[in-house]
C-alpha cells in the first residue's frame, strides 16, 4: 500500500522540478517598456534614413547633379554632414568627375554660406606668382609690384576657399599654407607683420598624394592636415546606372540649345555606352553627346556609328611593363633623365676613340689588350670581357720616300660643354626650330609646361 501510494508523488516531482512563478506586474511593465522604446528607435532610424534620402535628392536638384549611384549619394551625404563644421576637407578623384560641385555645397550648408567663396586651380597660377595670389604682396616686394594688394585668404576671410589641383603648389607655398591650417596666419610677400584669417579650406586633386608623398613632391603633415574629411568621387565607369541618365539629360540639354530634336540610342548603342571605360569621365560623356548631337542627321544612333566617336573603343589595352629598379627620387625630372643618358653616351664615346687610338698608335701588343679590356670592363660592366680582344690584322703599307707630301692631321677636337645650362638652352633652340617657333608643340615636344617654356625663353633671351 505504500508503494502504490508513492508512485503518483514520484511522478509528479519528476515532471515539476521546481516552481515557476508568474511574472510580476513591473516585469510587464519593463518588458512593455523596451519593446515600446525598440519600436520607437526603429521608428526614428527610419525618419533620419528618409530625411537624408530626401536631403539627398534636395541636393541633387539644386546643384544639379545626375546619378543615383550609392557611391556618389555618400559623397553627397558625408559633404552635407561636414558642412555644418569647420574642418578642412579633401576631395579626391579623376578629372572630369565633377569635384568642382562638392565644395560649393560644403559651403552653402555651412555657417559661412553668406562669406566669400573663392575657387583656386592652384595648377593654372605660375609658380613665381603663387604666393603673391594666395596670401598678397606688399608694394615694391618684387618687380612689377606697384602697389599693395590682398590674396585670397584675405579676401576669403570668414568664407571657404577652394584650393583645387593641390598637388600642383610648389612646397613653399605648401610650407605656408600648413602654417594658415594649423594656426590661421599669414605673411605677405614681402612683409614681415604676420596677418590672421579665419577661413575654411577645401582641397581638391586627381593625384595620388601617397605616391606624390614618396617621390618629395608633396608634404605628409600637409596632406595629413588636409585630409581631415576625405570625400572619394567615384569615376564615371563605376557608375553604370547613371552613363544613359547624364546621356539623356546632355542630349536634352544640346537639343534646347542648337534647337533640334533630342538624339536617342538603340540597344547595342547602350551596350557600347556601358562598355566603353570613360577616361575622361562625365566631361568626355558630355563632350560625345555633343559632338553627336550636331554632326549625326539621325536622330537614332546606332552603335557602329557611335563608335566612331569613342577613341580607342575596340583597342585591346594590355599591362604596360614597368621597371622600377631605377630610384625615382634619383631623378627630379624625365629632362635629368635624358641629361644623364646623353653624358653616358658621350663618356663611352670618348673610352671609344681611346681604344681607337691605342690600336692605331701601338699595334697589337698584349700591354694594348690589356688597357683596351681595362676600359670596356668599365664601359660594360655586365659582359665578360677577361678574353683577350681580336685586334685586326695590321696594315702593311709602305711610304715612297722620294714622295715630299707631308701627311698632317689637322681634325680639331672640340671639348663639348657639360653645363645643363647649355645643354637645357640647346634642346629648347632645336625643339623651337622644329616646330617652327610654335612653342606649345614645343613644350610638348620637351615634355614640360607650356609655362615653364615661356621662362625659360625668357630666361635665357631666346626670343629672337
Amino acid at each position: 500500500m505504500d508503494t502504490k501510494e508513492a508512485a503518483p508523488f514520484e511522478t509528479a516531482s519528476f515532471y515539476i522540478p521546481f516552481y515557476i512563478p508568474p511574472p510580476s506586474f513591473s516585469q510587464l511593465l519593463i518588458y512593455h517598456k523596451s519593446h515600446f522604446q525598440l519600436k520607437k528607435l526603429l521608428y526614428i532610424h527610419t525618419l533620419n534614413y528618409l530625411a537624408i534620402n530626401m536631403d539627398v535628392q534636395a541636393v541633387k536638384q539644386r546643384f544639379e547633379i545626375i546619378g543615383n549611384s550609392p557611391k556618389l549619394n555618400r559623397a553627397i551625404e558625408i559633404a552635407t554632414q561636414v558642412a555644418a563644421t569647420d574642418m578642412s576637407v579633401l576631395i579626391t578623384g579623376e578629372s572630369g568627375t565633377g569635384k568642382e560641385v562638392f565644395p560649393k555645397i560644403i559651403h552653402q550648408f555651412s555657417a559661412r554660406k553668406h562669406g566669400q567663396y573663392i575657387a583656386v586651380n592652384c595648377g593654372a597660377i605660375p609658380e613665381g606668382t603663387i604666393d603673391s595670389e594666395l596670401f598678397g604682396h606688399e608694394k615694391g616686394s618684387f618687380t612689377g609690384a606697384h602697389e599693395k594688394r590682398k590674396g585670397y585668404f584675405e579676401v576669403a576671410d570668414g568664407g571657404t576657399i577652394f584650393l583645387d589641383e593641390v598637388a600642383e603648389l610648389p612646397l613653399s607655398t605648401q610650407v605656408r599654407l600648413l602654417r594658415i591650417l594649423e594656426t590661421g596666419e599669414f605673411l605677405k610677400v614681402g612683409s614681415s607683420t604676420v596677418l590672421k584669417t579665419n577661413v575654411r579650406v577645401v582641397a581638391a586633386t586627381n593625384v595620388n598624394l601617397i605616391e606624390a608623398i614618396q617621390s618629395g613632391r608633396f608634404r605628409e603633415d600637409l596632406y595629413y592636415r588636409l585630409n581631415t574629411v576625405p570625400i572619394t568621387i567615384p569615376p564615371l565607369r563605376d557608375r553604370k546606372e547613371d552613363i544613359l541618365l547624364l546621356f539623356r539629360k546632355f542630349s536634352a540639354d544640346f537639343a534646347e540649345k542648337y534647337r533640334m530634336p533630342a538624339v536617342k540610342l538603340t540597344d547595342p548603342a547602350k551596350e557600347v555606352l556601358l562598355s566603353y571605360r570613360w577616361d575622361g569621365n562625365i566631361r568626355q560623356l558630355k563632350n560625345i553627346t555633343e559632338q553627336v548631337s550636331v554632326l549625326e542627321g539621325d536622330r537614332v544612333i546606332e552603335g557602329d556609328t557611335l563608335k566612331n566617336y569613342l577613341p580607342n573603343f575596340n583597342l585591346e589595352k594590355l599591362p604596360a611593363i614597368y621597371n622600377k629598379g631605377v630610384d625615382e627620387k634619383t631623378f627630379s625630372s624625365e629632362r635629368e633623365i635624358l641629361y644623364k643618358v646623353l653624358f653616358d653616351m658621350k663618356k663611352d664615346m670618348t673610352e671609344l676613340k681611346k681604344i681607337v687610338s691605342n690600336i692605331i698608335q701601338s699595334g697589337t701588343d698584349s700591354k694594348t689588350n690589356e688597357i683596351n679590356t681595362r676600359i670596356l670592363k668599365n664601359m660594360y660592366p655586365e659582359h665578360d670581357t677577361d678574353e683577350p680582344i681580336d685586334q685586326p690584322e695590321p696594315i702593311s703599307f709602305s711610304i715612297n720616300k722620294e714622295d715630299n707630301h707631308v701627311i698632317q692631321d689637322t681634325e680639331e677636337i672640340i671639348e663639348e660643354s657639360l653645363s645643363l645650362e647649355d645643354k637645357e638652352k640647346e634642346l629648347i633652340k632645336k625643339a623651337l626650330e622644329k616646330h617652327g617657333g610654335r612653342r606649345k608643340q614645343a613644350a610638348i615636344e620637351l615634355g614640360i609646361s607650356e609655362r615653364t617654356l615661356y621662362r625659360k625663353i625668357k630666361e635665357y633671351d631666346l626670343n629672337e
